[in-house]
């Protein structure tokens, strides 16, 4: 089976979890767990989850205690998208080819959506007690899913992104936002995977170097994206950064010192993976494809 293949049939395999664990649509407050659904449903390429998953297999990780940090992991990737797309923040009327979840069911919907992601998150990382998860491992993995999630993590670098929207961003200041909006997830995706495997300190600690580096490659072809794609091919608009007035690695340094960087910093992280006994090359060619996508 060939790399696609093994994408297709994997990520057949992380949708099936996810889906497990949305919430019934049902009770008074049924329109927000619609809204909350929609949102997850309009797809995307669930690379948290997959790495997630992928990172625990790769440390000799068995069985179910891992599908509900999956999840929640998903959960949280998605309310920061719901809450990015709304009017106060980028305004984006699109995500995924659909419409964004403010435009289908109205703002005030749209920020309690993302609010009950963010916390439903967490109600589905602990379920992970019961499918036979080591306590100890879980508590762990908790501590850096809310650190990675909150005001140190992702929040940290949005709040310091919207405080800076219009306004010139020194290369310091965009490099925390990166590091923090876009590479505190994918760090605490392959920290949670190594940590709930049993990976020792030495080996969770660099999953998190390698994890940051991956975050900050993402994030400048993002950038980059945002440039040369078309709406269709990203499946939300084009030119938002621009549209905003958003300083970005592309604005700092020209379109082609960006396409460097990426491969510099993504060349840093492949060669730390492969200094892993255990590395697998399904796992390096999915971070491989993460900075080389087209969409």
């Amino acid at each position: 089976m060939n790399f696609k293949e093994e994408m297709e049939v994997r990520g057949q395999a992380v949708e099936a979890v996810i889906r497990k664990y949305l919430p019934k649509e049902e009770g008074f407050q049924r329109i927000v767990l619609e809204a909350m659904n929609y949102s997850v449903s309009a797809g995307g390429k669930r690379l948290r989850p997959l790495l997630m998953w992928e990172t625990y297999r790769m440390f000799g990780g068995e069985g179910e205690a891992i599908e509900p940090f999956m999840a929640a992991i998903e959960m949280i990737h998605t309310s920061s998208l719901i809450h990015d797309d709304l009017p106060a923040m980028d305004g984006d009327e699109m995500r995924r080819n659909k419409p964004s979840t403010w435009v289908a069911y109205g703002e005030d919907m749209a920020i309690l959506a993302g609010d009950g992601l963010m916390i439903f998150a967490f109600e589905t990382a602990v379920k992970a007690a019961a499918l036979g998860g080591a306590p100890d491992r879980i508590l762990r993995a908790l501590r850096i899913l809310s650190n990675k999630t909150g005001i140190y993590g992702m929040i940290g670098g949005q709040t310091v992104d919207v405080e800076l929207t219009g306004k010139p961003v020194p290369a310091d200041k965009l490099d925390f936002i990166y590091r923090l909006k876009t590479g505190a997830l994918l760090e605490a995706s392959l920290m949670i995977g190594a940590v709930l495997a049993g990976a020792s300190d030495e080996e969770v600690g660099r999953m998190e170097r390698i994890a940051g580096q991956v975050g900050m490659a993402f994030q400048i072809r993002d950038d980059i994206l945002d440039l040369i794609a078309r709406p269709e091919e990203l499946g939300k608009p084009v030119k938002s950064d621009e549209k905003n007035h958003k300083t970005t690695h592309v604005t700092l340094v020209g379109l082609d010192q960006a396409k460097r960087d990426v491969e510099e910093i993504s060349g840093q992280a492949i060669r730390e993976l492969e200094a892993l006994p255990s590395c697998t090359e399904f796992l390096k060619n999915l971070i491989g494809m993460l900075i080389t996508r087209e969409k």
